[in-house]
């Protein structure tokens, strides 16, 4: 069976974060290091909280790698928290002697209600700390694995920062390569010099006030063959997936590919990407498109051009200014709770959305093209990429 399968366990104030990932073929070259270069992005980020000062996130590759390289077999994945033996009394697995206080001051904007109600929780810490975002560090060390196999077949990925609060930028005037760099060493990920400084002052002005902001960002991927997905049925279309893989990321409320709901506002003319071929000179060549409104996909398979998807994040539900609230016990009417917190994280989020990008494309391309180890990928994506030459 084709594809990868993950599943993360772990608290954000637990003794460690664990990933289990499987489908990685045999022969693909991993270290910790690999990983921990993309942890480091996810910490980073101006407008981050204190909780970035404690933790410094590194890897530990439990099993399925050997000598450097992957062994076919589940993978697992382990990030120590730092801050565990300060919280070890409150949050240990064993029965308490003296309960800890609980937590009964649900925030609006959070899952503290709606998950207590769910699974009958009074104290909502048994809620919240599976729910906060600190679960997206082994999301993004998951993803990192995939970067290196989707790397060995040429396909790259770059996130960056299209927004935070009012203030906007457009990627489009900028280079693949200025794009990366900032998403690799920027304070906020974006390119734009000038829309980042006005970002850093909306942050400031945000905090100063005790309240937070959002954003979008945009992850791209480039490389992807066409073909990947399929049209049959409803949970194979490659849009779906990956609209779902950033729906799924903490305190994501919508997803848009290529044009997304700017498309609902123009005809078609102005929406769909005219189609050409472009000869090799030896009887070959490939289909190309002038523009991509698409944004890589079309009836959920992708068609050759670059996958471009983008994320709208609300503000954090966390305020140092709480709104009102009712203690879930009492049922008195008081402020939320306020728990150390970030006030912007948008460019962290861009890390874990590429990672999420990531992911998907590496499932559909096992998916697609199977394979136990790496050479026999390769060689299969290889040769489908010839059969496109010839189509």
């Amino acid at each position: 069976m084709g594809g990868l399968r993950l599943l993360t366990a772990g608290e954000s104030h637990g003794r460690e974060l664990v990933a289990i990932l499987e489908g990685i073929p045999a022969g693909l070259p991993l270290t910790s290091a690999d990983v921990d270069a993309d942890l480091s992005r996810r910490q980073k980020g101006y407008g981050r909280g204190g909780r970035m000062k404690i933790e410094h996130d590194s890897v530990s590759l439990r099993s399925g790698v050997r000598g450097g390289e992957t062994l076919g077999s589940p993978i697992a994945l382990v990030i120590p928290n730092r801050d565990w033996p300060n919280w070890e009394a409150r949050m240990r697995p064993e029965p308490f002697e003296t309960p800890p206080e609980p937590l009964v001051r649900a925030r609006p904007g959070h899952v503290d209600l709606a998950g207590g109600l769910k699974y009958d929780r009074k104290d909502l810490r048994d809620v919240l700390e599976r729910a906060s975002a600190r679960e997206t560090a082994v999301r993004v060390a998951a993803g990192a694995v995939a970067a290196k196999l989707l790397a060995a077949v040429g396909i790259r990925t770059v996130g960056n920062v299209v927004s935070i609060g009012d203030v906007e930028t457009d990627l489009s005037r900028f280079s693949w390569e200025e794009r990366l760099r900032a998403a690799t060493d920027g304070d906020l990920r974006c390119p734009d010099a000038g829309a980042e400084a006005r970002m850093k002052k909306a942050i400031q002005a945000a905090a100063h006030d005790g309240d937070t902001l959002g954003g979008v960002f945009e992850v791209v991927a480039r490389g992807v063959p066409p073909g990947l997905g399929s049209h049959v049925q409803a949970d194979r279309k490659i849009d779906g997936r990956l609209a779902g893989a950033m729906m799924a990321i903490p305190a994501i409320k919508g997803v848009e590919i290529g044009l997304g709901f700017g498309a609902a506002r123009r005809r078609g003319s102005e929406v769909h990407d005219a189609i050409a071929w472009n000869a090799d000179g030896s009887g070959g060549g490939r289909f190309t498109r002038p523009t991509n409104r698409a944004g890589g996909t079309e009836g959920g398979i992708t068609n050759g051009e670059d996958l471009v998807v983008r994320a709208a994040m609300k503000p954090i539900s966390t305020l140092k200014k709480p709104l009102r609230s009712v203690d879930v016990r009492t049922k008195e009417a008081l402020d939320a709770a306020h728990e150390r917190s970030d006030v912007c994280a948008v460019a962290a989020a861009s890390v874990v959305g590429e990672a999420a990008v990531r992911l998907v494309v590496a499932d559909a391309l096992l998916e697609k093209f199977g394979g136990d180890s790496l050479r026999e990928l390769v060689r299969n994506v290889e040769g489908y990429l010839a059969q496109l030459g010839a189509y």
